[in-house]
């Protein structure tokens, strides 16, 4: 070892180390193994705290994501963005969503896992008891108070909420992993007692009726609260998990079909589209007269930011990442990270069928 290295201030070498970035875990890893003196201050709990909170949210480590149902279900796999040693995949059908250090997957024959890549356990619970007909999902920490920098363990929550594949409602249940069951399914209430109701209700008005199909896309968490879209139109479902009670408010636009709703810097729902050459991206305020409005917060110009194999080729909001301030792009050049306070653009994956983005952010540290 360096006589330079080795003669450092412990406090000066914390500094340093501190500013390691946490989206490249290996350099952490390789200067843990510089000296013992180095080890036992990357090791150290209080170092890893302080780490933690330097850097904010959790760095990007691999991408799932989920395709349309008429396109299958992608290969059930981890597209590690990072030289992090996760641990193996299990076996699963489908990825649902990811989440404080969490993802949720649905596995054919063993019902819902909840696998942390980091730490490689895994928690299987049973079926929400809703018989879907197309359904999303969530996952989130159910510690109160935490800052979500470090969630390994501990209990959690899981949000599903489907198309009834008998009476064609949309109903929502929570898991609580500390209980252990699922709550009793909450329907959301469009004023109708059944679909035969509403399909007269849509021939007398002389419109065709529609499946209310629950947008098989990931989630927005923002408090007590998960939203979700349908498919017809963009109609915003709001899941509030605590008060087991469904309810619906129209998007800022809605002839849109890839879109995304993320969570803003300021803690409040966001919707995120492309229309022409510019990415657009809404924040859901409340006005001063109390009452909810969408209200353009961003607008991007992609046409010399974004890569295209061609003119034909059309950009496709896939995703986001809350938390980051990150909007996933997929056009025919590959997959693209966006962010937008900077407007840096990033390829994360090669070209490929993209419809709904699901990161996996997580500190990725030797104490693990």
């Amino acid at each position: 070892m360096d006589d330079a290295i080795a003669a450092l201030p412990p406090e000066l070498v914390s500094e340093i180390l501190l500013r390691l970035r946490p989206d490249e875990p290996e350099h952490l890893f390789r200067a843990s193994l510089v000296c013992k003196a180095w080890l036992r201050a990357i090791c150290d709990p209080v170092f890893l705290r302080r780490y933690r909170a330097f850097h904010g949210s959790p760095p990007l480590l691999g991408l799932l994501h989920r395709l349309r149902v008429i396109d299958g279900d992608p290969a059930p796999r981890i597209a590690r963005t990072t030289a992090a040693p996760l641990s193996p995949d299990p076996a699963f059908l489908r990825a649902l969503d990811c989440r404080h250090g969490r993802v949720l997957l649905h596995a054919s024959n063993l019902g819902l896992i909840v696998w942390d890549p980091v730490t490689g356990e895994q928690y299987h619970l049973p079926e929400a008891g809703i018989p879907w007909l197309i359904y999303t999902a969530a996952v989130f920490c159910a510690v109160g108070g935490c800052d979500h920098l470090d969630c390994h363990g501990g209990p959690f929550r899981v949000v599903f909420v489907a198309t009834d594949d008998d009476d064609e409602l949309v109903k929502g249940s929570v898991y609580s992993s500390e209980t252990g069951v699922w709550s009793t399914p909450a329907t959301l209430d469009d004023g109708y007692q059944s679909w035969e109701e509403r399909w007269q209700a849509a021939r007398s008005r002389g419109e065709y009726y529609r499946t209310p199909y629950v947008h098989p896309k990931r989630c927005a968490l923002v408090g007590d609260e998960i939203y979700l879209t349908l498919r017809n139109g963009n109609t915003i479902i709001e899941y509030n998990w605590g008060k087991n009670r469904l309810s619906m408010f129209d998007p800022p636009t809605s002839d849109l079909y890839y879109i995304a709703l993320t969570v803003m810097e300021n803690g409040l729902l966001g919707f995120a589209s492309i229309e022409g050459s510019s990415l657009y991206v809404w924040s859901r305020k409340v006005n001063p007269q109390g009452a909810a409005e969408w209200v353009i917060c961003r607008v991007i110009e992609l046409e010399k930011t974004i890569p295209v194999t061609d003119l034909s080729d059309g950009a496709c909001v896939v995703g986001s990442a809350e938390g980051l301030g990150v909007i996933f792009v997929s056009t025919g050049a590959g997959l693209f990270t966006i962010e937008l306070k900077s407007k840096r653009v990033k390829k994360v994956e090669e070209p490929g069928v993209y419809f709904s983005v699901l990161p996996y952010m997580s500190f990725y540290t030797p104490d693990h």
